[in-house]
């Protein structure tokens, strides 16, 4: 059993530097001790101990996709292209919380968050779960993992919400929130300037513009959400700063926390509404 410190000095979890563990709050940067390890850093402490943000959203996303195919299993018998392959069938996608104009006319404003984590079959999936690990991870590295979680479900909403804007009816997947994680190190690229932002800047921007022209081929992409989650990953890394400008404070824990809680309402609406 490990027992807690009464006495003695500890580590700021906020701001690495010594304070008391009887302290009620850090005389440096005003971090509550809510005990040892801290209230506003108990969630970036749980997605570290499974291997950081990038694992766990994919978990997250891989899970609801099975679900997905075992809510209607007589979809798959009846596989309409190579897109939909593995493809889950729409009832079931709408009873998980896809997103668009019909649902929010249904007032599940919902959707916007639930629709992030669905994908409309193998292909949609695998392309999605490539993309935000190869971007996942250095936004996460860069920003912060609270601030990470942050741009990556703003992104999603603020690209949901464009594409209802104008007209799309029905649509789901992550791809809004990974062109807000490009746009979010786009920004960082910008920023910071340097050998190093303009490598980034440049890296990511070809990324950008190949990701961009790819949706335009394929029939039935929805690039109003690309577009939108871009511009909001782009918004959302400039109001929230990154770790060289401001490293991670408790109010963006606190609010990586009330999204968490959110997404995890969210699901329970569209379950049980």
């Amino acid at each position: 059993m490990v027992m807690k410190k009464k006495t003695g000095a500890m580590l700021c979890p906020n701001c690495n530097r010594l304070i008391s563990v009887s302290a009620k709050a850090c005389i440096h940067c005003g971090w509550k001790n809510y005990g040892v390890s801290g209230l506003s850093t108990g969630f970036e402490k749980a997605i570290k101990s499974f291997g950081g943000l990038v694992p766990v959203l994919m978990a997250v996303c891989i899970f609801f996709y099975i679900v997905s195919l075992l809510l209607d299993l007589s979809n798959l018998l009846n596989p309409q292209g190579l897109f939909g392959f593995l493809a889950p069938g729409g009832a079931a996608l709408y009873r998980l919380g896809m997103t668009g104009v019909y649902p929010m006319s249904q007032g599940k404003w919902w959707t916007l968050i639930t629709a992030i984590y669905l994908h409309g079959g193998l292909l949609h999936i695998l392309f999605n779960m490539i993309w935000l690990r190869n971007t996942g991870y250095a936004v996460e590295e860069l920003f912060g993992t609270s601030r990470a979680f942050l741009i990556f479900t703003v992104s999603g909403v603020i690209g949901f919400l464009a594409s209802n804007l104008l007209g799309v009816m029905f649509t789901i997947g992550a791809s809004g929130s990974v062109f807000g994680l490009l746009g979010a190190l786009i920004y960082y690229g910008r920023s910071r300037g340097g050998s190093f932002g303009e490598a980034i800047f440049r890296q990511v921007g070809s990324w950008a513009l190949m990701a961009f022209v790819f949706g335009f081929l394929i029939p039935g992409i929805n690039n109003w959400a690309h577009a939108g989650g871009f511009l909001g990953g782009y918004l959302a890394a400039w109001l929230l700063g990154f770790q060289e400008k401001q490293r991670e404070t408790n109010v963006h824990r606190h609010l990586a926390v009330f999204t968490a809680l959110l997404t995890l309402v969210a699901f329970l609406l569209a379950l049980f509404y």
